[in-house]
């Protein structure tokens, strides 16, 4: 065996260099930080689209409440908050706009409030891009209270 002398003078043994190694941690590795990558993708896919749905619950609740009356304030809010969602792509499974009427008892009398509840079945391969034969959905739920502009009414 041939030896040879080290760094620090004493005799040791001649080292072979590793050999894969650095190909055998990479295959190890690198499966695991792509699917965090992906898993934090898929988060924000969902939060975004959380936040398209309060989005449009806010915009119905808001066309809602500028309309002469809460009886004619259900067909407005419904298409406003259904318009928001076909604009910022978020394509519902199924999807639910419901418009409720309600009252706020504040120290100058009572004021009417127009209350929309958007619920929304978003399929996750629609958000994540991947294959749509995948039945697994996540259940969105956005609700806005906005009040009533008295100085609209009949």
């Amino acid at each position: 065996m041939r030896r040879r002398l080290g760094r620090s003078g004493r005799l040791g043994r001649l080292r072979r260099p590793d050999r894969g190694g650095i190909a055998i941690e990479a295959a190890i590795v690198v499966p695991g930080v792509v699917g965090l990558v992906l898993l934090a993708i898929a988060a924000g896919r969902v939060q975004t689209a959380a936040g398209t749905v309060e989005a449009a619950a806010r915009t119905g609740a808001r066309t809602g409440s500028l309309q002469r009356s809460v009886a004619g304030a259900d067909g407005p809010a419904k298409e406003s908050a259904l318009a928001v969602l076909r604009q910022q792509g978020v394509s519902c499974r199924t999807a639910d706009v419901h418009v409720d009427e309600g009252t706020l008892d504040l120290p100058g009398g009572p004021v009417v409030t127009v209350t929309v509840r958007v619920t929304c079945d978003v399929e996750l391969a629609d958000l994540l891009g991947g294959p749509s034969g995948l039945p697994v959905t996540k259940h969105l739920v956005g609700e806005f209270t906005s009040v009533m502009d008295r100085y609209r009414g009949t």
